[in-house]
């Protein structure tokens, strides 16, 4: 690993100084580095290139925003957690040096991800091309109506849902809003993804699991605003008969891993014991 990014989310306290200390760490490994912030990102974009792995000090939603800059130049990505479970993490701010210098031998293995490709068209014009490694979610917009959703799939359809909203979730996106909406949990390892509703009304309720290479389209009926979101943080405003075709994307999200596979389900007790806590 000749160049190695470090990523950190300037809103966490404690992310840049660990991200400095990270930065001089590599730099002793006789590696090249760059560090920039979730804030610089648009000035990242071209020195990507050449890099082979980018370490990402946040959350997970710091995760989701390094996928978008890491996907299409295949880059794994190394988590180091500072939110509360960290599903897409691979170490702490105690454990980083031990699991980071396993990578830097090669002692790894590569773990790649699912990701969603949604474009919103709109009278026969694309709109929007956005990528999801959690989901990408379709529903109402600021009032509270609820809205018409007709579902095709591999080009036929298949039911019109009444409700607040669609979500497509990925296997990653199957343990975020996917599962708070009722939906099942999908391995990592898995390449399906689903698509279920939001608090449906007089509608089918049950999540659809769909093979990967299905074409989803979600044509959208209201009087007032909708809106169509990828990952939580592009938001596409939608008129009446705007449509959204998802599939699966071009590229998977990869991750650098250290722990065994299991570590998904014991990951998956953590938050659900977070949870129960919380409550």
């Amino acid at each position: 690993m000749d160049l190695v990014g470090v990523l950190f989310n300037p809103e966490v306290a404690e992310a840049e100084p660990l991200a400095q200390e990270v930065i001089k760490w590599i730099d002793k490994q006789g590696r090249k580095s760059w560090l920039t912030s979730t804030n610089q990102l648009g000035e990242r974009q071209k020195p990507v290139n050449g890099t082979s792995l980018i370490v990402v000090l946040g959350g997970d939603g710091t995760t989701l925003m390094a996928a978008r800059l890491a996907v299409p130049h295949e880059i794994p990505i190394f988590g180091i957690n500072l939110g509360r479970v960290g599903f897409l993490s691979e170490a702490s701010p105690k454990d980083w040096h031990e699991k980071l210098i396993r990578v830097m031998h090669g002692d790894y293995w590569l773990e790649r991800r699912l990701m969603l490709r949604a474009e919103v068209i709109r009278q026969g014009d694309s709109l929007a091309d956005l990528m999801a490694l959690n989901d990408v979610v379709v529903s109402r917009g600021a009032q509270v109506r609820v809205v018409r959703f007709h579902l095709f799939v591999d080009g036929d359809h298949v039911t019109t849902y009444t409700a607040d909203g669609l979500i497509a979730a990925t296997p990653t996106g199957s343990t975020a809003y996917s599962m708070a909406a009722g939906g099942p949990l999908l391995p990592p390892q898995l390449q399906n993804f689903l698509v279920l509703p939001v608090a449906p009304h007089l509608s089918f309720e049950r999540p659809l699991v769909l093979h990967q290479k299905a074409n989803v389209k979600i044509r959208v009926e209201t009087e007032h605003e909708a809106m169509a979101t990828a990952d939580g943080q592009d938001a596409i405003s939608l008129q009446s008969g705007d449509e959204v075709i998802i599939n699966k994307h071009a590229y998977d999200s990869i991750f650098a891993r250290v722990d065994g596979p299991s570590y998904f389900y014991l990951r998956l007790m953590q938050r659900l014991s977070y949870w129960s806590r919380k409550q």
